[in-house]
């Protein structure tokens, strides 16, 4: 179960671009490649997801117990020769400046994983050991096992960098140098995913083959992980769940989406932008995040599809809207410009975009029983959008306190009816996905 995590000083070093890399350079040397993100993100596990060809999983502290992350990394990793965990912000950035806690240096204790430092080596030479260094003695039982230097100028400037960092005993694990071909694109909520931007792969390939595989391969040697029991009876249950999968819906955790197969479920994807029917014969309707706001206009001119999906709600039948499904289920959505456009009127709010990112970690209580949980239930969930409701929430589906001590109320909670800002890990609670598979049988 060799592992190696991908950690830097800071965002924007390069992780993505470097793990990205490893991922294609280890598949094409004939590896099974177990791609992992550390935090919440959705963007940039799509580029290691087509870098290793095998879906990248999402590990976060806050949103998973440390008992549910090691579950799911094993399950994945036990079948794969080698996993590569990309690590999210600064190596010790977490929720609090004061301790590690929910930081890459967190998860790589806790799946005692070697960790990898992705540098951002321009415009310096020896300053990177100091950084390196810095980054390796700040923490206590943390196994750096070396540095990968990124947009450096060549092979003379890596050259520079190495014998620092040999002064301080890391190794070189390889370099990546400075290229504009390599660079990701971003959109007001992070990079473009893969199937927006993506490299050639021949030049990716060029571009990795500075990475010193056979090293970094025995770098990411480690003790194995216990097994978790594998998972015991076919479920009762059985339900067909459509979601929605296009350019404007496609913010899925991969082991949210397993965990409601293991509860029964059979998934059909459909496109709100260009299908005008819901696959047939289905119990429930989930529609992920995304991107509503950039194709608003093709959204609220598929008459036959939002129709389709409101005469669905009338129904009784469980909708799940989670952030962009949730803008999507609304009235109308107004855009940057001002500009109004009607969407499926299901949830009885507007949402407009605003000029601020709404962002964190939230830990909130159900205010009302639905399709997922009993009223009551505390859940962890993340925000991170540039929409915000009209008005005030008038039947709310979660509460929280803020940082001020203020409550805040969010969401719309209706019979069996969900949507809201938060996104929430399914794999955090096996018995959610079992609740909602209950409830489309």
């Amino acid at each position: 179960m060799n592992r190696l995590m991908l950690a830097a000083p800071h965002s924007g070093s390069g992780k993505t671009t470097v793990a990205a890399l490893l991922c294609l350079a280890l598949r094409a040397r004939g590896l099974t490649v177990a791609p992992f993100k550390l935090g919440p993100d959705y963007l940039d596990p799509t580029h290691l997801t087509r870098a290793a060809g095998q879906p990248a999983r999402t590990l976060d502290s806050f949103l998973l117990s440390a008992e549910r992350i090691q579950t799911l990394f094993v399950r994945t990793a036990a079948q794969a020769d080698i996993s590569i965990l990309e690590g999210m912000m600064g190596l010790y950035d977490g929720r609090d400046p004061a301790t590690d806690e929910h930081s890459s240096a967190d998860l790589a204790r806790l799946l005692d994983a070697p960790v990898a430092l992705v540098i951002d080596a321009s415009a310096s030479a020896r300053t990177v050991a100091a950084v390196a260094q810095g980054l390796r003695d700040f923490g206590p039982n943390l196994k750096v096992v070396g540095v990968i230097l990124n947009r450096v100028g060549g092979a003379g400037h890596a050259a520079l960098c190495e014998v620092a960092l040999n002064q301080i005993g890391l190794p070189c694990l390889g370099f990546v140098c400075e290229d504009a071909a390599l660079t990701l694109p971003a959109r007001h909520l992070g990079l473009l995913s893969a199937e927006q931007a993506s490299w050639n792969a021949a030049d990716a390939l060029h571009a990795a083959a500075h990475l010193r595989l056979d090293a970094l391969l025995a770098a990411a040697e480690a003790p194995a992980l216990p097994v978790p029991p594998s998972a015991s009876a076919a479920p009762l249950q059985r339900a067909r769940i459509a979601y929605a999968l296009d350019e404007a819906f496609h913010f899925y955790y991969p082991d949210s989406l397993d965990a409601l197969r293991d509860a029964g479920a059979t998934l059909l994807p459909f496109s709100p932008l260009q299908d005008t029917a819901l696959p047939a014969d289905v119990g429930g309707l989930l529609l992920g995040g995304g991107y509503p706001e950039v194709h608003a206009a093709a959204l609220s001119a598929n008459l036959p599809m939002r129709r389709a999906i409101r005469e669905f709600a009338a129904t009784g039948r469980p909708v799940i809207g989670e952030c962009g499904g949730l803008m999507y289920l609304a009235e109308a959505l107004e855009d940057e410009r001002g500009e109004a456009f009607e969407m499926c009127g299901v949830v009885p709010y507007r949402t407009r975009m605003a000029p601020r990112l709404t962002l964190g970690y939230r830990d909130a209580t159900a205010l009302q029983p639905s399709a997922l949980t009993a009223a009551g239930v505390r859940v962890r969930g993340h925000e991170f959008h540039h929409s915000v409701l009209t008005h005030a929430p008038t039947q709310p589906a979660f509460c929280w306190t803020a940082p001020d001590g203020s409550q805040v109320e969010e969401g719309y909670a209706h019979g069996q009816i969900l949507a809201s800002y938060l996104h929430l890990h399914y794999g955090a609670d096996p018995a959610w996905a079992a609740r909602l598979v209950a409830a489309c049988c």
